[in-house]
């Protein structure tokens, strides 16, 4: 059903009482990200603490939800445990679809269970259960008793995190129906400060779809673009786990703590290697056809000699780059090996294995001994990190539970903040040149997906600072567009304006369509002021010492241009911000 205003689920666990709130704004917010800066507004506490129980936990979908093939993503918004800061993390699996059959545009958690909870929702309920005896598990063990607990499939969501999330790690992540996260900026650590060990969405509401022919020819239409074109099909074959060997060859991919952009050893690792060696199955998003998620398999003996234990794990080139090029390790079941541990302490491996690498090297530098890392940290060596991230997950000292914190805190006290491969948060794997490093160190997810920097630094040789600036603005808003829908940033070649504006009619948002601009321009805004409400300095914000030594194939870096970038988009940043102020102060 089309409504102008949103339905909002607000649940307070101290209390374990919720309430369905109706809120206007759909014309201006949207949904996705849009929704989630209006309600981190109302419920967010700018100058308490992100763990502060009266924080808010937000999910929230957008009006093509459940319409058009890959509006898939949630957003999740909180005060992250990483720099106390406004943030997002986007995720798929189920939960989209769950809230949508749920008939909810959003769900708002608050306040902190008296002991580890899971909250289930629905469209006609809310259960609080006690399950301090999940407290401890690890995510697997987790999810099979909160599938038993909450028997069903295909509408239904299950959320969950690991030690990590219960140590208050601002690496731990949420995990979402086994094989996708809410990854990014410590999520995890907001619901384990809230007490909550997992979210259960059940979609059990009726949703009704146009039953005029315009609206059928057009998901036809944007169906066959998803499925028949060239435009998605590198996404289901070998996945984004391609980008592995092309960016070696760029020299642009990290090796052993980005102190080499290039290695022979690639071969052990490449999307084809996977593909060849390890992939058990595609899998995909409820509501997506494509099949980008890639699961290979990995075994290991088990108990008793010739016993064997055959595990699944998702992966793609983020993951791969994290706990192999940028750790050494070159085997592709050995990479496997470390994401599972990550995956079961409920990490975001991106982060987790960038900061190990930092600590392999600190170690190899002496600045932190045996004694922190409680074993011999080596590049390549797999089984040191695979017990390292079991490490990091459960905080086993003082220095992994600093470490899981970010690897620029841990080196602020034992040295190393030069080789600290952090932009804004541990960097993702795209070492393509000054743009692209202002842009994951400032932007506002401090995700390479906040805006296309890592292509502009490939399509580009000029070092016009102005134009690469208004690049990175345009290209954010053009992306919030997208996040507010909240379709998948994969399928951003197919839905253009245009035909998000037709998407948009043909299910009864007359007044949303040909509104891209003038509301992706103001969410974009209050988004920044919301992170500069909460503390955000970016003019504050520096570069590590490692990328100003990068040599890729466009040459070493310029650090006067990458200074220049940093200064100029950090202005564009807090005008934007100063504009959402300025019109806030005159309605």
């Amino acid at each position: 059903m089309i409504r102008d205003h949103f339905r909002v689920l607000a649940v307070d666990l101290s209390s374990g009482r919720g309430n369905v709130l109706t809120l206007d704004g759909r014309e201006t917010y949207i949904g996705g990200s849009g929704l989630a800066a209006l309600l981190f507004d109302k419920f967010g506490q700018p100058d308490q603490p992100w763990d502060a129980p009266e924080q808010p936990l937000i999910f929230t979908i957008g009006p093509l939800t459940g319409y058009f093939p890959l509006m898939s993503k949630t957003v999740c918004a909180f005060k992250s445990p990483y720099h106390d800061q406004y943030a997002e993390s986007h995720a798929g699996g189920r939960s989209a679809l769950a809230l949508r059959f749920a008939d909810l545009d959003a769900l708002v958690v608050t306040g902190k269970a008296p002991t580890p909870a899971c909250l289930a929702v629905g469209n006609h309920h809310i259960d609080i259960q006690d399950v301090h005896y999940l407290w401890g598990q690890n995510v697997d063990a987790a999810g099979k008793m909160l599938r038993r607990m909450y028997p069903g499939s295909g509408h239904r969501s299950i959320l969950r995190i690991g030690p990590a999330g219960e140590t208050g790690s601002a690496m731990a992540g949420i995990n979402v129906d086994t094989y996708r996260h809410f990854g990014r900026l410590g999520g995890g650590a907001v619901m384990g400060a809230k007490n909550l060990k997992g979210i259960v969405i059940e979609g059990d509401a009726a949703f009704s779809l146009p039953a005029d022919k315009a609206y059928r020819k057009l998901f036809e239409d944007v169906y066959a673009r998803m499925t028949t074109t060239d435009m998605m099909s590198k996404y289901h074959n070998l996945g984004t786990a391609a980008n592995l060997a092309s960016l070696n060859e760029l020299k642009a991919l990290p090796w052993r703590n980005l102190q080499q952009t290039s290695d022979p050893a690639i071969d052990g690792v490449t999307g084809e290697r996977f593909a060849d060696d390890t992939l058990l199955r595609n899998a995909a998003c409820a509501g997506c056809p494509v099949g980008c998620i890639h699961v290979g398999f990995m075994r290991e003996k088990f108990m008793a000699e010739n016993q064997y234990l055959y595990r699944q794990v998702a992966y793609d080139y983020e993951p791969i780059f994290a706990a192999g090029t940028m750790l050494g390790v070159t085997d592709a079941f050995a990479v496997l090996g470390i994401m599972d541990v990550a995956e079961k302490m409920g990490l975001d491996v991106m982060s987790a294995g960038v900061a190990l690498a930092w600590a392999a090297e600190a170690l190899e530098k002496g600045l932190i001994s045996e004694k922190e890392a409680i074993l011999s940290l080596k590049f390549g060596d797999a089984q040191a990190f695979r017990q390292a991230m079991h490490h990091l997950g459960k905080g086993t000292n003082d220095f992994y539970r600093l470490l899981g914190q970010g690897a620029l805190k841990a080196a602020a006290e034992y040295g190393g903040e030069e080789f600290a491969c952090v932009l804004g948060q541990e960097m993702a794997g795209y070492a393509t040149g000054e743009v692209y490093y202002a842009a994951q160190a400032l932007g506002f997810r401090h995700s390479h997906l906040d805006t296309g920097g890592y292509s502009y630094d490939q399509k580009h040789d000029d070092q016009n600072v102005d134009k690469a600036v208004a690049f990175l603005v345009e290209d954010e808003r053009e992306r919030v567009w997208l996040t507010s829908m909240v379709s998948c940033l994969f399928a951003r070649k197919v839905y253009s304006g245009e035909l998000l504006d037709e998407c948009l009619q043909s299910v009864g948002y007359d007044r949303l369509a040909g509104q891209m601009a003038a509301c992706s321009a103001g969410i974009q805004a209050k988004r920044w002021q919301l992170r500069m409400a909460t503390g955000y300095r970016p003019k504050q914000i520096t570069i590590p010492k490692r990328f100003h030594e990068l040599t890729t194939w466009k040459g070493k870096t310029d650090p006067a241009y990458l200074d220049a970038l940093l200064t100029a988009y950090a202005t564009a940043i807090t005008d934007l911000a100063q504009t959402a102020s300025s019109e806030g102060k005159e309605s």
